[in-house]
């Protein structure tokens, strides 16, 4: 397997780097950063060439990845008996392109554990927006190419609530690149809370109750947010190279809104404007 390919959009985009040691596991076109502490992805990387993208039926079964140790992932032990969805980090459709036989592979690999993290499971409006992301900012690229890289993860925080030995995070970013005219580099980012819409207090005595009856801990419903680049390297420590000055919004101006202020990213003062992304037509690319 070659994993993400640092070269895909025909300037470099490496993978990022994460702030503690992690485990590299590349799939077919993509590679997860598994932090074996937490045990799950500090950051996923994927190529995603739209131009030959297959549309397969969904036949993946989740598995553990036997080059790393059990105790290093978060198996089925974590979802099993409760609302929790296996998230894809590195969406399914995502790597699923190539001729037919590398396209099932990349399916197949999309079921890995080290490419899952605990999410909310009911499904709205919002989560379908989440998970189409990508489709919109490729056919926006699609005037220049029909290639993007999705950089994706959990924001890995001390202070996400425990539950069957895995903290669960309840922030997670997206970060989408793409050559535009003159093959320069672009790049726009996301964040999905799936906080509750409670008061700092309050969501310290529900997760507090639930932790003690080893209950999943409080989650809210997805909220996306379009953020700046710059703004998801400080959530997570990533070092995310060429995206941060590659930044749209750096350029077409910060976007409409600021900070909510129940989203609980205390420990990034310095956040500037963030914007509620409800529909497409809201995203702001240049």
């Amino acid at each position: 397997m070659t994993g993400y390919d640092t070269e895909f959009l025909g300037v470099t985009v490496p993978l990022p780097v994460p702030p503690s040691a992690v485990r590299v596991l590349h799939y077919t076109h993509f590679t997860v950063l598994l932090d074996p502490v937490r045990r799950l992805a500090a950051a996923t990387a994927c190529a995603v060439d739209g131009a030959t993208l297959l549309a397969l039926p969904r036949r993946g079964r989740w598995r553990l990845d036997t080059r790393v140790a059990d105790g290093e992932q978060a198996g089925a032990a974590l979802y099993a008996g409760n609302p929790l969805d296996r998230g894809h980090l590195v969406r399914r459709l995502d790597p699923v392109w190539g001729d037919p036989a590398t396209a099932a592979r990349a399916d197949r690999d999309t079921f890995s554990y080290p490419n899952a993290a605990p999410q909310v499971n009911r499904f709205n409006q919002s989560k379908r927006l989440w998970n189409g992301l990508e489709d919109h900012v490729l056919a926006y690229a699609a005037a220049w190419d029909h290639r993007i890289a999705v950089h994706t993860g959990p924001v890995l925080a001390a202070d996400d609530p425990p539950y069957r030995g895995v903290r669960i995070p309840r922030l997670f970013w997206k970060v989408v690149g793409w050559a535009g005219p003159g093959g320069a580099l672009q790049a726009t980012a996301f964040v999905l809370d799936q906080t509750p819409q409670l008061d700092e207090a309050r969501l310290s005595e529900v997760t507090a109750q639930a932790v003690a009856r080893h209950d999943v801990p409080p989650l809210g419903p997805y909220r996306t947010y379009q953020v700046p680049v710059p703004d998801v390297a400080a959530l997570t420590g990533l070092d995310l190279g060429p995206l941060v000055g590659a930044d749209v919004l750096a350029r077409t101006g910060a976007p409409a809104g600021s900070r909510p202020p129940d989203i609980t990213i205390h420990r990034l003062p310095r956040a500037r404007a963030w914007s509620e992304v409800r529909t497409p037509a809201e995203i702001a690319l240049p």
